[in-house]
């Protein structure tokens, strides 16, 4: 069990290191001026998405194998809490990908400081999660 908190763990930070950089990526995509530096942004936020979607599939594969090692957990109100979180999470990730896919195709819209406030909401949903898992309220 303890290898199964320890890989979960270790993708999580995979996963958030990726939702707190990609949208700063999006910050320099929305305000760069410069037509050469684009395709080198581009290619960041490609990989970084890849790289941060490793991360939250396996996110969850070893979240719901610590589940099954103990399902005494889903009696307790603290890890619905948590999933539900983890549920909007994966949206606001899938989402990313959405905007990531207008940068690409030269349709986005969206300012530098609509990304620098989107770069915020990761770090809501890891004090959420952290807490929840830690305390275990309910």
């Amino acid at each position: 069990m303890l290898w199964l908190k320890a890989l979960h763990l270790i993708f999580m930070v995979t996963w958030f290191a990726g939702l707190f950089y990609l949208p700063r990526i999006y910050v320099y995509l929305a305000e760069t001026q410069e037509p050469a530096v684009r395709p080198t942004l581009h290619t960041m936020a490609r990989r970084l998405y890849a790289i941060m979607t490793i991360g939250m599939v396996a996110t969850w594969l070893f979240g719901l194998a610590l589940l099954v090692w103990n399902p005494g957990y889903l009696s307790q109100g603290w890890i619905h809490a948590k999933l539900t979180l983890l549920v909007l999470l994966s949206g606001y990730h899938g989402w990313l990908k959405v905007q990531l896919r207008q940068f690409l195709n030269g349709t986005s819209t969206k300012s530098g400081k609509f990304w620098r406030i989107a770069n915020e909401v990761p770090a809501l949903f890891l004090v959420g999660i952290i807490l929840l898992a830690v305390l275990r309220p309910f």
